[in-house]
């Protein structure tokens, strides 16, 4: 494992070099004035603007030693989904801090309430990307990966960050696309126990990895799809995130297209898939530059299709073909 780099005094100038890099970069500081990283007591800061409506939060036996993750048979999940006033789980939390083994307590992605934002602003971002609140004890985020960018913000407590980049998911060992923990697949192993007899090519993505512990005020950036483990390293804490994703949005999903693609390329015979490899990396990854660059402008056809009406015309015949079977 290497060290994550870090950088100081961070304006949104310098974030955009950091973005353009697509490498995991340490925000040292970035949000040390925050009044919630600042506050004396963090919980009470949330309990003072605690929404009235229930949160969902996770909740898991001593046993698995705040490892959130799929159940024994990758069925399910090894941890229950409940339900609660903000106010009445920070409670939960209180209680579980004077247990020897406390259970694991965590509520994940909680759009921030009224306020918060405001108060806490995130310089290198729009305001229209909007923070999300992870909440709770010594608990263990599985490794996933996000298909967005994320700026990850401790504001108290300390949490270690394992990353891995996005060539390594064949080293990781995914687990089920459905069901998953918490919506996104997780990697079967642990982190901070791995079972290098049963996932040995996980010693590969070891290598790999870059490590991360953050202080309150410290910011990590994520670039897009990079694999992170996360894990919470005391009895309170807050971690706050933005996601956000500047592809263009009517041009559907490359998840979809990977869903489709696993449908109808990978039963092909291994002739067909070398062949259908090479046509997806010169037309789709454009390994070999801009594959219809040697047409004239108007013969390109659906290679330069990029205006909405072309768009629109190529998904209504994909969705025709796809209807007919």
């Amino acid at each position: 494992m290497h060290p994550i780099p870090a950088r100081h005094d961070v304006s949104a100038e310098i974030f955009q070099d950091i973005r353009a890099a697509a490498e995991p970069v340490i925000l040292k500081g970035l949000v040390a004035e925050w009044p919630i990283v600042r506050a004396h007591d963090a919980a009470a800061y949330l309990r003072a603007l605690a929404p009235p409506q229930p949160v969902q939060f996770m909740r898991a036996a001593p046993e698995v030693e705040g490892r959130l993750h799929y159940a024994s048979d990758a069925a399910g999940r090894n941890f229950e989904r409940c339900e609660a006033s903000l106010p009445a789980f920070l409670d939960l939390l209180a209680k579980a801090a004077t247990d020897a083994r406390p259970e694991a307590l965590a509520v994940q992605g909680l759009p921030a309430m009224p306020g918060f934002a405001e108060a806490n602003p995130m310089s290198l971002l729009p305001p229209a990307i909007q923070p999300r609140l992870w909440i709770g004890n010594a608990a263990k985020v599985a490794t996933h990966h996000d298909p967005t960018e994320n700026i990850a913000c401790v504001a108290a407590g300390c949490r270690r960050f394992t990353l891995f980049p996005p060539d390594q998911v064949g080293n990781l060992y995914m687990g089920p696309f459905d069901p998953t923990p918490a919506g996104v697949q997780v990697s079967m192993v642990h982190v901070t126990a791995p079972d290098l007899t049963r996932f040995p090519r996980f010693a590969e993505a070891q290598a790999a990895a870059l490590v991360a512990e953050l202080e309150p005020g410290d910011a990590l950036y994520i670039p897009y799809q990079w694999y992170h483990h996360v894990e919470a390293l005391d009895a309170f804490n807050v971690l706050v995130n933005y996601w956000w994703d500047p592809a263009r949005r009517d041009i559907g999903s490359p998840w979809d297209a990977m869903m489709l693609g696993l449908m109808s390329l990978r039963t092909l015979p291994p002739d067909q898939r070398r062949a259908w490899r090479a046509m997806f990396d010169h037309y789709v990854f454009l390994a070999n530059g801009d594959p219809g660059g040697h047409l004239p402008a108007a013969a390109r056809g659906i290679l330069d299709a990029t205006s909405p009406q072309h768009v629109a015309r190529m998904r209504r015949a994909l969705l025709a073909k796809l209807q007919g079977g």
